[in-house]
């Protein structure tokens, strides 16, 4: 593996942007020690330019238990990094003008009709009271996470709720106006069968049409082929400190959903933000225009800013996120967006945008650099404190080396 990021530099370093050998050397010693350290099982990272790769490796076991060695080929669990991916699908069925940013979600969902808000809340015996909303919800709304909808791991009050109703969030009344306040939300599940009514097709066949065949994400699915199952990184959870492997169940699939479910590597997301980086073009072809592009990517929110988001069930998450992104990072359609680095010029550049995958998948995509990075983890709880340091560090590795 070392060999072959070594000859994926070697060719990069003729073509514009790239990384220093420092910065190589710094970047697996990261992760090295971070291996033989017990931060994380293993790992594989990479960083990108336009139309090269600048950066990748593995390190440590895709498997614990079977000391399997992780590869730059595994497959993880992406999770929500599967949103923009749906985001970007609600774009594209837009420029075919079957749909609009500002409709009416009732247009193709009618449930969402005269949607009532929560007013007031007892978490002592769970009753409440409702009013109508101020405004129906847009899919813009859902797109930029202020539809008013959120998850019951990451808000204390929609987990009672669901367990007195044994509804789903997205049946649940709003927690607020749409368009009034950011929350992280099951929005992006709802887009998901907006994509179904208005294209007409099942959502993992329109991806697949339109992004996964065309970008060449051959690895990246809902249900892991059989053939590939051993490829597939096993998950861990921290508790007290040490980390606990969940073996890999014989079948490895999830529902096909909008906000979660895909499965996939390094390089197959690496393709889906170098078209970012490339204005919604891909080897030549357009997969989305750059209108397109600069939409999702822009502040859609107005005033309102990124909160931080608590862990209403801490074995699953840690707040999220914190200090100093939240409080004022932008959200655009699909991604949140990066409001100052201030505090360490090495990080992302402002207007960056980024999103993870609740087992400590990230990426991020610094369009003043021109650069893309995912870093891909399996382990439990999302924004562990021990993970999200090593994200920093890589982060900061990238900003001091890139040339």
């Amino acid at each position: 593996m070392r060999l072959i990021a070594a000859l994926l530099l070697s060719v990069s370093l003729a073509h514009g942007q790239s990384l220093a050998p420092k910065g190589v050397t710094d970047i697996d010693t990261l992760f090295r020690q971070a291996v033989d350290q017990g931060t994380v099982p293993g790992v594989v990272a990479i960083v990108a330019s336009k139309n090269q790769i600048l950066y990748l490796n593995s390190f440590g076991l895709r498997d614990v238990a079977q000391s399997k060695p992780m590869a730059a080929d595994s497959i993880f669990r992406i999770a929500s990094m599967t949103k923009p991916v749906t985001s970007a699908a609600i774009m594209l069925l837009q420029e075919q003008g079957k749909l609009r940013m500002d409709d009416p979600v009732s247009k193709y969902l009618p449930e969402f009709k005269d949607r009532e808000v929560i007013e007031s809340f007892s978490a002592a015996d769970g009753t409440l009271k409702t009013r109508k909303a101020a405004g129906e919800v847009l899919i813009r709304h859902l797109l930029s996470h202020t539809s008013g909808l959120a998850y019951g791991f990451s808000n204390s009050m929609v987990g009672p709720l669901q367990q007195k109703t044994g509804k789903q969030p997205e049946d649940l009344p709003l927690l607020y106006d749409p368009g009034t306040r950011w929350t992280y939300s099951g929005s992006t599940k709802v887009l998901g069968r907006v994509v179904e009514r208005a294209s007409g097709i099942s959502l993992d066949r329109f991806l697949d049409d339109n992004f996964f065949k065309p970008l060449g994400m051959k690895d990246t699915f809902y249900a892991v082929p059989s053939l590939e199952r051993d490829r597939v990184v096993t998950t861990h959870s921290r508790n007290n400190g040490k980390l606990t492997e969940t073996p890999n169940p014989a079948n490895i699939s999830s529902a096909v959903a909008g906000d979660g479910g895909l499965s996939s590597t390094a390089a197959d997301y690496i393709r889906f933000l170098q078209m970012f980086l490339n204005d919604g073009k891909s080897q030549g072809k357009t997969i989305l225009n750059k209108a397109s592009i600069q939409a999702m990517t822009k502040n859609q929110i107005g005033n309102v800013v990124v909160d931080t988001q608590p862990a209403a069930l801490p074995n699953l998450t840690r707040p999220f996120p914190v200090a100093p992104s939240a409080g004022r990072d932008k959200f655009g359609f699909g991604f949140e967006i990066t409001a100052s680095n201030k505090e360490n010029l090495n990080l992302r550049s402002p207007g960056s945008y980024t999103w993870a995958g609740i087992y400590n998948t990230h990426f991020w995509v610094d369009p003043k650099r021109e650069i893309a990075a995912v870093l891909m983890i399996q382990v439990l709880p999302f924004y562990d404190d021990s993970v999200m340091k090593l994200y920093h560090d890589f982060e900061e590795a990238i900003g001091k080396n890139l040339r």
